[in-house]
């Protein structure tokens, strides 16, 4: 049987370091389910709903990703040079995705066929890698898909922090406006705007990175962008009349 808790021994809450590893760990593991996904809708697309297309499918959203980059993004808060930034993040990532694990030269030793009195791994390991080679080469192309992608999404977060600053002046206002009119307060819609918050961005990023086609980022950003400066005004304005 359970011991009863005492009430009065002290609760122990974690430190500002533990939370910021726990952010960056639940960062990195949406990051990673966002990539997984993204890779296997490719796969899944080759099969049912792009088989003409093949490889060329994730090859093209290559270069429509870097086309958007290269149009829209000349300057940035962030970076003096937004395309080379994105350059530099999609050959880091595949550098250490495929080349520093070895994965490129098992490729390119596999990758031949061999020859008719060759024997041993490498004539076996050709046999089960040539009927999936376009589903993995694709695999290596949105994972770069996926790299150009987050560079836009970084070099487009500024534009959450402007629209969070007018959204938390503009709730600021509002709570005065209530808090010297008598108005009433209600304590339901501010944990659900201040809860709402943090989701938004999240499922602006997994949405963007995971999509199985190209877009504009406007057509994605913006729009969380504006809830999320909405669910800031109503966690301003209707956060508690007195401090």
């Amino acid at each position: 049987m359970a011991e009863p808790t005492d009430p009065r021994r002290p609760v122990t809450r974690p430190g500002t370091f533990s939370r910021v590893l726990t952010g960056l760990a639940q960062c990195l593991k949406w990051l990673f389910l966002s990539l997984i996904f993204s890779v296997l809708i490719e796969w899944i697309g080759m099969v049912f709903w792009w088989e003409e297309q093949g490889l060329d499918h994730s090859r093209q959203m290559l270069v429509n990703e870097l086309q958007f980059l290269g149009a829209d993004f000349h300057r940035s808060w962030l970076t003096a040079h937004p395309m080379q930034f994105a350059s530099d993040l999609s050959d880091r990532f595949y550098h250490i995705a495929f080349e520093w694990t070895g994965i490129v030269d098992l490729i390119q030793w596999i990758t031949p066929a061999p020859g008719l009195e060759e024997s041993g791994v490498r004539p076996v390991l050709h046999r089960f890698y040539r009927p999936v080679a376009d589903y993995v080469l694709a695999g290596m192309q949105i994972t770069q898909v996926f790299a150009v992608r987050l560079a836009i999404l970084t070099l487009a977060t500024p534009v959450f922090g402007l629209f969070t600053l007018v959204a938390l002046v503009d709730g600021l206002v509002r709570r005065d406006l209530r808090r010297w009119g008598g108005g009433r307060e209600s304590s339901f819609v501010y944990h659900y705007a201040k809860k709402a918050a943090i989701p938004l961005i999240i499922m602006a990023w997994v949405l963007y990175l995971a999509l199985p086609f190209s877009l504009h980022p406007s057509w994605i950003i913006l729009p969380f962008a504006l809830a999320f400066a909405f669910a800031v005004t109503i966690t301003a304005s209707t956060f508690k009349k007195y401090l």
